[in-house]
């Protein structure tokens, strides 16, 4: 019989090393090849609570199991911003030789009996299409919302030097936004509510000065780096920005998060510019990341010709899979 137990807030270093075990055993076996979670990177993610919601942390393990010795974990984060209070993302895995047991069906019994004493309607988690996950969610109802697919860009590789249209001039920092950019990065922020959202059923949220920072100290707070390149104007106002963060600042894989040019900038060869202006500073600063990695939207066409440009290849396509309760 399969057990599952709630973690304690925050979970332990026992909790943290025995969740890597599974994460490190489903990732290899079913995506060999693409690097693997870290120490710093599972620990962020489970001991330092979010700013946009409540985790729950579940794992499951067999009823004679020593302790920490688990088969599968799920990871649950009850959005609480306005206007999201009715949906949850899960994050869940598998060990490979525990699947076919009924560990997945457990776990999914127990995150919906939470979801349900909640009130939630809806419930989204992202998976690799084609995958075990994959399949395991739509049998039980999701459907596939937004197609995307991971793309990886070759840090040693040159891409050219990053050249500015007249009238903007560069600013980068490590970390959290300076004040002098913090209101005009939130005006930035807020113009991804034209990005594909596929049938989601989230809204986009409002961005302000200190929801920016809250978003990037989590990330610090979490062992990880954050860096952002911006293009502004003449009166300081911004037109585009990129941010790379490592996860793990000595891994060798650096996650693109938000690559974004406000509506008034576009056609200009901003997007472009501040994604190779982040490369070079990437590799100034972090000279043992190799890969830089994205996920795009199908439907993105703007942002592939872009990354295409700059050499990124397809890695493995995924998707958020969503159920309505």
């Amino acid at each position: 019989m399969t057990m599952i137990s709630v973690l304690p807030a925050p979970p332990s270093d026992a909790d943290a090393d025995a969740w890597l075990a599974v994460l490190a055993a489903a990732h290899a076996h079913d995506l060999p090849g693409v690097p693997g979670p870290t120490r710093v990177e599972v620990a962020g993610r489970i001991q330092v609570p979010p700013v946009r919601g409540r985790a729950l942390c579940l794992a499951a393990a067999a009823e004679d199991a020593e302790p920490h010795d688990w088969d599968g974990v799920a990871g649950l984060l009850l959005f609480t911003d306005p206007g999201n209070t009715h949906t949850a993302f899960l994050d869940a895995a598998v060990r490979p030789s525990a699947r076919g047991r009924g560990v997945g069906t457990a776990l999914w019994r127990r995150v919906r009996e939470e979801l349900e004493a909640d009130g939630r309607t809806s419930v989204s988690c992202m998976a690799d299409l084609g995958g075990p996950g994959e399949a395991f969610l739509t049998g039980l109802g999701f459907e596939n919302v937004l197609t995307m697919a991971w793309y990886v860009q070759d840090t040693t590789v040159e891409r050219g030097d990053p050249v500015l249209p007249a009238g903007y001039r560069w600013v980068s920092w490590n970390g959290i936004v300076p004040d002098e950019h913090a209101t005009s990065a939130a005006v930035a922020h807020s113009a991804m509510e034209d990005a594909p959202t596929g049938g989601m059923d989230e809204s986009t949220p409002l961005w302000d000065a200190e929801r920016v920072r809250a978003a990037q100290r989590l990330i610090l707070d979490r062992g990880g780096r954050i860096l952002t390149v911006a293009a502004v104007t003449p009166a300081g106002d911004m037109a585009a920005y990129t941010e790379l963060v490592l996860p793990d600042p000595h891994g060798v894989r650096a996650t693109q998060y938000d690559t974004v040019v406000v509506p008034a900038h576009r056609g200009r060869g901003l997007g472009r510019a501040v994604k190779l202006r982040a490369l070079a500073e990437l590799r100034a600063l972090h000279p043992g990341v190799r890969q830089i990695a994205t996920t795009v939207a199908d439907e993105n066409g703007p942002m592939l010709a872009v990354n295409e440009a700059l050499g990124y290849r397809r890695e493995r396509p995924c998707g958020v899979l969503q159920l309505k309760l």
